[in-house]
């Protein structure tokens, strides 16, 4: 039995769920990519929703990407996210958001992104997320190996499955 979401998480409801979907990734130092894509919002009654996402290609099923994270509600504008990469990079984001039953947007911004002495240099990271009723989309950009910030990923999912 799930216990119920903590009143600091009441107002990312709305994200919380499965979602599968759909994007494509670019950026000058590698090919254009195309992939499927699971995202999951969770929680265990505590003031955090737990995150976790994994691509796989779309032209040969090969998985290609994933990372861990928590959101942490600082106030009713403010949220915290903190990603971990198995590449070796962790991100740690500020951001602006709002939401309500049926929608949600969060504009995050990296406080510090840290990485492992072997993982590619990553010196920025922006995500934007947007919810509406059961579809999610969002963008990443990425200052990373030399590059300056820049357009990385965008996709769009849909809930296949509430939480």
């Amino acid at each position: 039995m799930q216990p119920p979401l903590h009143e600091a998480c009441l107002p990312l409801a709305v994200i919380l769920g499965v979602w599968r979907g759909s994007g494509t990734g670019h950026y000058p130092t590698i090919d254009d990519f195309d992939y499927s894509e699971e995202v999951v919002f969770g929680h265990v009654g505590k003031p955090f929703v737990t995150y976790s996402q994994k691509t796989k290609s779309l032209s040969n099923g090969q998985p290609l990407h994933s990372e861990q994270g928590f959101l942490r509600v600082v106030d009713n504008t403010t949220l915290e996210l903190v990603v971990a990469q198995p590449t070796g990079i962790v991100e740690t984001h500020v951001g602006a958001y709002a939401s309500n039953d049926e929608s949600f947007i969060a504009n995050f911004e990296s406080a510090e992104v840290v990485t492992t002495p072997s993982a590619k240099s990553v010196e920025q990271v922006s995500r934007l997320i947007r919810i509406d009723r059961n579809q999610l989309s969002y963008d990443v950009s990425m200052a990373a190996v030399g590059q300056p910030l820049q357009h990385h990923l965008e996709a769009t999912l849909q809930r296949v499955q509430p939480d």
